[in-house]
């Protein structure tokens, strides 16, 4: 789903007809903390959760910039640790970076500036919070898991001053940067209707408890959602996320893409619909918890409608004067006039600015000039909201009405939905 490093320089390299054929302040630390190689200039980053895109994403790109340096690794899984501390070691030659099993001490060194946060979506905010209590940086993935925490983060990145980017790359993607740029500029004439579809994900069947693997602390994996019984396949990216307590399927993973694309396309980035339906299923008799199939409705203050549902990866824009859009992750640039795309815009009247740097990177350069990242907190609470509305509208099967700027509901049902109540026990976890 999310794009590589690799495939973005691709895309940039080929420019424009590529686009169209192809589908378009660090702090200072002694040298002794990383041996004789390490310049005293690199910000210093503590990676947490190592699974696959973790790995190999987040901590493989960080891993290629050069004003930084991963000093330590941490998963509840003992062969991801294994597998990073063999990555980061071939990449610095030495071994100065460290194995932590629990996030805990990672947060609690002195010499790490910065935590990655590449978990499971119940852990983001939590562990975000007490990074940031800690005095770290944050550079987190999205999504939330609820309205309710998103606002809490957002508050206290806000009250705190602190530095905190999301992981998401979308608007630094050059295919739906320029569907962005063409709607926000009045290539399609006034913005009337988007369609957005998503991936349909498995149906996982139900399975008996069973051992937890010496491998694991899943108790920490576990850790503010309910307890639930260890299954062989719980852990795996493609379960969690159809569960409810951990995640909110592929509307709140595939959706933080492409429905990110199409708020800012509608100018809306910064706020919410105000009014939502939805309808889902959930097969019976499956681990699943949240919609494999839906359908969802959205609808904006100034009349724009955002239609949303199971089916394949695909954005499609449609305006008073025509359409623009694309199918597939990375798809070629579609529309009902292509010219639309060769327009350029001076910096000075483009409605959506300069495109951005990949997250990683927009992240080191916002430390050094003190800018607000890519993708802030608020902006990411932001986001999730919109995808929230949707879960809770097919939770309870009926239309409900959004108050952007109040965050809330017009009903007292979906409001207490807003947030969830948290295991509290988890931090009895052993932190060896």
């Amino acid at each position: 789903m999310k794009t590589t490093p690799s495939t973005r320089r691709t895309f940039l390299k080929s420019g424009f007809a590529g686009i169209i054929a192809a589908g378009a302040a660090p702090q200072f630390l002694p040298a002794r903390l990383f041996g004789a190689q390490a310049p005293s200039n690199k910000v210093t980053l503590g990676c947490i959760g190592l699974g696959a895109h973790g790995f190999a994403v987040n901590l493989k790109q960080f891993l290629q910039e050069d004003d930084c340096r991963i000093v330590a690794v941490c998963d509840v899984f003992g062969s991801r640790r294994t597998r990073a501390i063999k990555a980061v070691n071939e990449k610095y030659g030495d071994t100065g970076c460290a194995e932590i099993a629990d996030f805990r001490a990672l947060l609690a060194r002195p010499d790490i500036d910065v935590a990655v946060i590449s978990t499971p979506d119940h852990w983001h905010v939590t562990m975000a919070q007490m990074a940031m209590a800690a005095g770290k940086k944050v550079f987190c993935e999205k999504p939330t898991l609820t309205i309710a925490e998103g606002r809490e983060l957002a508050d206290t990145v806000a009250k705190r001053g602190a530095m905190f980017a999301t992981g998401l790359e979308d608007r630094s993607v050059i295919q739906y940067y320029k569907l962005a740029e063409v709607v926000r500029n009045g290539g399609i004439g006034k913005l009337q209707r988007i369609k957005v579809g998503l991936p349909t994900k498995p149906v996982v069947p139900r399975e008996e408890p069973a051992p937890v693997p010496a491998d694991l602390n899943y108790d920490l994996w576990l850790g503010p959602a309910p307890f639930r019984p260890y299954t062989p396949t719980l852990t795996d990216a493609q379960v969690w996320r159809q569960i409810r307590d951990f995640s909110g399927g592929s509307l709140t993973d595939w959706g933080a893409h492409l429905i990110d694309t199409a708020q800012v396309a509608n100018f809306s980035e910064n706020s919410s619909p105000v009014a939502v339906t939805g309808k889902g299923n959930i097969p019976p008799n499956v681990m699943n918890s949240v919609p494999h199939t839906y359908e969802i409705t959205y609808t904006y203050a100034n009349g724009v409608v955002l239609e949303v549902s199971s089916s394949e990866p695909s954005i499609r824009l449609e305006g008073t004067d025509g359409w623009v859009g694309n199918k597939g992750w990375l798809g070629r640039l579609e529309g009902s006039n292509m010219d639309v795309y060769r327009k350029t815009y001076e910096a000075g009247t483009n409605k959506l600015g300069k495109m951005r740097p990949r997250e990683h990177r927009d992240f080191l350069d916002c430390l050094k000039n003190g800018q607000p990242p890519m993708y802030t907190a608020e902006a990411l609470h932001r986001l999730s909201t919109t995808l929230h509305l949707g879960a809770i509208a097919m939770e309870l099967g009926r239309p409900l009405k959004w108050d952007p700027k109040a965050e809330q509901f017009d009903d007292a049902q979906a409001n207490a939905l807003r947030q969830r109540p948290s295991r509290h026990d988890w931090k009895r976890g052993d932190k060896s």
